[in-house]
């Protein structure tokens, strides 16, 4: 027993680093992907895997359906309040999940990445992070998520579209307003007021919505003096700050490790900003259709 326990255990220690990478991508929270692999090894520990030929798939299917079952509780928790979801990544929580380390994985998945994967539906989170990403054959990922294997394709093929945000942009417009956009959030960053004016129209509308009205936020701000003036307040002090595409517009998202918390739309015309709409509602947050961009 000792001996089958030793096994198991170095065989899950070999398998760890990639099981954490595909919790981390489908949960896109570290301390949520370390909860997944302990559950998967508890799994392993209890379980009878004599006839088990291939252990490292096995453990794959069960850290699988561990993050499938934590991405649907967490789709029937959205309503939680935006202070909740803006205290939980950035605290680090007891048990040891040091934030400086999450900022740094988060980093190197790709932060515009993990925004858009947050916003695909369960399912389709799964299927395109285990066979996009993982390479996982679809016929072992259909009985995960309860649907057939070309059922399971379609899924996959579906977020990688919305990943990618195929045609929803020319490649000229793209060009021109993520120029803009950088300029923007450059000079915010810096605090560089001459240069966020040069972005701004004189005329430009800053609009928040009624949920970050309800939290203290102005309605709407006019002008490119006072809008410069909030745009460097809210932008030099974080440091989460990516740019996206937004229904086919590039647009600034605010998502510490990966969480979506504030959306900030931009209308550019003639090479300027004329209006900056700011979303902080999560129910209209996690329905936005968000892609990576291009690098």
């Amino acid at each position: 027993m000792i001996v089958t326990h030793n096994w198991r255990a170095e065989q899950f220690e070999a398998e760890r680093p990639r099981l954490r990478a595909m919790a981390y991508r489908m949960l896109g929270s570290l301390a949520e992907a370390e909860d997944a692999v302990q559950e998967t090894w508890l799994h392993l520990f209890s379980a009878d895997t004599s006839t088990v030929s291939n252990l490292g798939g096995w453990l794959t299917t069960v850290v699988a359906r561990v993050c499938l079952n934590m991405l649907y509780a967490r789709k029937s928790r959205r309503e939680e309040s935006l202070e909740a979801s803006v205290s939980m990544p950035i605290i680090s929580r007891e048990g040891g999940i040091d934030p400086e380390e999450e900022a740094e994985l988060a980093d190197a998945v790709g932060l515009a990445l993990l925004v858009v994967l947050d916003t695909l539906a369960p399912a389709e989170r799964l299927a395109f992070v285990l066979h996009d990403i993982f390479a996982v054959p679809f016929d072992e990922i259909a009985p995960l998520v309860e649907r057939s294997p070309m059922t399971t394709r379609q899924l996959a093929s579906r977020a990688r579209r919305r990943v990618r945000g195929s045609g929803l942009v020319k490649d000229a417009d793209l060009a021109s307003q993520r120029e803009v956009v950088n300029a923007f959030l450059a000079a915010s960053r810096e605090g560089s007021f001459d240069a966020l004016l040069a972005v701004l129209d004189p005329d430009i509308v800053f609009r928040a919505d009624y949920v970050a009205v309800s939290r203290g936020a102005v309605r709407e701000v006019c002008g490119a003096q006072a809008v410069a003036r909030g745009a460097r307040q809210l932008l030099e002090r974080i440091p989460f700050a990516q740019l996206v595409l937004v229904d086919g517009a590039v647009g600034i998202v605010l998502a510490p490790r990966g969480r979506l918390l504030l959306l900030l739309r931009l209308t550019i015309r003639d090479g300027k900003i004329v209006a900056v709409d700011a979303v902080v509602d999560p129910a209209i947050l996690h329905q936005l259709r968000l892609a990576v961009l291009p690098g």
